[in-house]
């Protein structure tokens, strides 16, 4: 019997797992995707079949399937970060954030997604790929962030953000971060003075 993705997605509340899991096959991508969040809503997504989406044919069942995985750090987001659509590029960079731990592969992709030189031609996903790098906090992303304040305004802001697991008095690269952040406080937009400012303002409350 064929399904809708209607009864698709009620399936996800209703406890239906043979619904949900018929929408995995449908031929129509949205309901492929709405399959994928009402069998993780039921609890019964394992982290192989999720991944496996991955490689779907359309960039919307991917997007989803990337969406998902964010809550599931053992899940590798190496290929989504890789995939030739540049959405689900990045939703991987977000998702790569919400992990927190990431593995050296998807940490190198990430540090190249966050540079317009590297691979990030595209303006959002060098602003997710930055948002990452400052949620994962690992050092080898800080020049990638850096560099990024020099960006649109858009990615100079999220960069300011970025650097906030780097402004400790005890890191090494201290006064290379507090640096950029007092550029960034007399930057033309004023979104990014006020993200430095804030920043700031936490480094040297008395000033």
């Amino acid at each position: 019997m064929s399904v809708d993705r209607r009864a698709v997605a009620i399936a996800g509340h209703t406890g239906d797992v043979a619904t949900a899991t018929r929408g995995l096959d449908h031929p129509d991508p949205a309901v492929r995707a709405t399959a994928l969040g009402a069998l993780d809503r039921l609890g019964v997504l394992s982290d192989e079949r999720l991944a496996a989406a991955f490689g779907d044919e359309h960039a919307t069942v991917r997007r989803r399937a990337v969406e998902l995985a964010a809550r599931r750090p053992a899940i590798d987001l190496s290929g989504p970060l890789a995939d030739p659509d540049p959405s689900v590029v990045e939703v991987a960079a977000w998702a790569c954030g919400e992990h927190e731990e990431v593995g050296d592969h998807e940490l190198a992709t990430l540090v190249e997604l966050a540079t317009e030189a590297g691979a990030g031609s595209d303006a959002l996903v060098r602003e997710a790929a930055v948002a990452a790098l400052g949620a994962i906090g690992d050092d080898r992303g800080l020049d990638a962030i850096l560099a990024a304040t020099r960006d649109r305004p858009a990615i100079r802001r999220r960069a300011v953000l970025a650097l906030a697991p780097f402004v400790a008095p005890d890191h090494p690269r201290a006064g290379e971060v507090a640096e950029a952040l007092t550029r960034a406080a007399g930057d033309r937009d004023w979104q990014v003075r006020q993200a430095a400012e804030d920043i700031l303002r936490v480094i040297s409350p008395d000033e």
